[in-house]
């Protein structure tokens, strides 16, 4: 379905733009219907440069991006619209939008002025009742409340809710529980579960391993940009070969033990080609522990 082909994205900066910043530097990977791939690493590492790049929201300076065999770089026009049907976005904040002066409807109102003109208002109703109870929200509970009226887990599932009327086949999800609390979090996981198993595909953006681990079936590790480990979930939390890899594991709090400080492993340098080392499981540079 999905596929990124060596992609990469180069901002100019500096005066006059006189410096290349490279934020993401030759990505590949796919993302298969009924798949759940995670895109982790820290904060600047690209990993929502690359869900914008997805979405169109940014230009693609290398590789290609195709969806179903198509480059989505020269989708334009009404096309670019239907692009839009198939694929669409869910970001961090669910506050950010909504229009604070006006009620949650018009997320919906605004998708039926653009893709649903013909269709009547009993029928539109309908197809809004059962969107909002695909993502277990009751349509009594949350339509004609202004945003600030509704939890953010609230509002982050009505934006899920309008994406499904499209009848999508991608979800980009970028870091769309790391403002929610543990309460809520486990709601909208077991909701893009539950979307998974219609045959939705979902790139999931993440810094938050145990999060990575609990959905995905791939987990792509993200560096600077690059990818220094990916493939089969259980492979690479299970067996960590790079010392990115280990470093952020090693990172996450356990509660069965006091946090103490880890002795750092020599860095791989950037730039290394990924080798697979066992079935569904690469590495940068072929590393071993």
């Amino acid at each position: 379905m999905l596929q990124l082909d060596r992609i990469s994205k180069v901002y100019k900066v500096g005066v006059l733009g006189g410096k290349d910043l490279t934020a993401v530097r030759d990505v590949s990977f796919e993302v298969a219907p009924g798949e759940v791939v995670s895109l982790i690493g820290e904060s600047g590492s690209g990993k929502t440069t690359i869900g914008k790049m997805v979405l169109r929201l940014t230009s693609v300076s290398g590789g290609t991006i195709t969806l179903d065999g198509v480059d989505v770089s020269t989708v334009k026009g009404g096309a670019l619209k239907g692009y839009y049907r198939k694929v669409q976005g869910v970001f961090q904040d669910p506050f950010s939008s909504y229009n604070p002066i006006f009620k949650v409807d018009r997320v919906f109102a605004m998708l039926r002025e653009a893709y649903f003109p013909g269709v009547g208002g009993a029928e539109w109703r309908h197809k809004i009742g059962a969107s909002l109870e695909a993502v277990r929200l009751d349509p009594h509970q949350v339509l004609g409340k202004y945003p600030h009226q509704l939890s953010g887990g609230q509002l982050q599932r009505l934006l899920i809710a309008r994406a499904l009327l499209l009848d999508i086949r991608l979800l980009v999800a970028d870091e769309i529980i790391s403002m929610l609390d543990a309460s809520t979090r486990i709601d909208v996981l077991n909701l893009l579960a539950d979307l998974k198993a219609r045959g939705l595909g979902i790139l999931f953006i993440t810094h938050d391993l145990s999060l990575g681990n609990y959905v995905s079936e791939k987990t792509v590790i993200l560096r600077r940009g690059a990818v220094v480990e990916m493939g089969a979930t259980e492979r690479v939390f299970g067996n960590p070969l790079h010392s990115y890899t280990r470093k952020l594991l090693a990172s996450v709090p356990q509660l069965h033990r006091r946090w103490e400080p880890f002795e750092a492993e020599p860095e791989v340098p950037d730039g290394q080609a990924l080798v697979q080392v066992e079935d569904d499981h690469l590495v940068a540079g072929g590393v071993r522990g």
